[in-house]
């Protein structure tokens, strides 16, 4: 079996050494909402009892925050006039 979202999820939390703060405020960059209680259930071993699967939802989210989080917001493009 491959990698499940709360897998890639861990591994590019470990992988950035990010905390639930940056986490949330990751998100918060494309307007996404999500409370570090939330958060952690994602985090949690799939045999506890409070384990929720990560949607694909969330981690697209995540991952367009993580870009803008990096590269920075992208710039405006110019239209030339003729």
């Amino acid at each position: 079996m491959g990698l499940t979202n709360n897998d890639i999820l861990k591994k590019l939390r470990v992988a950035h050494k990010l905390r639930d703060t940056d986490i949330v405020e990751i998100c918060a960059l494309v307007d996404f909402k999500v409370s570090k209680a939330e958060l952690g259930a994602l985090f949690r071993s799939e045999e506890h009892d409070k384990y929720v699967e990560c949607g694909d939802q969330i981690l697209r989210n995540f991952l367009n925050g993580l870009i803008i989080h990096l590269r920075g917001p992208m710039p405006k493009k110019k239209i030339e006039k003729k």
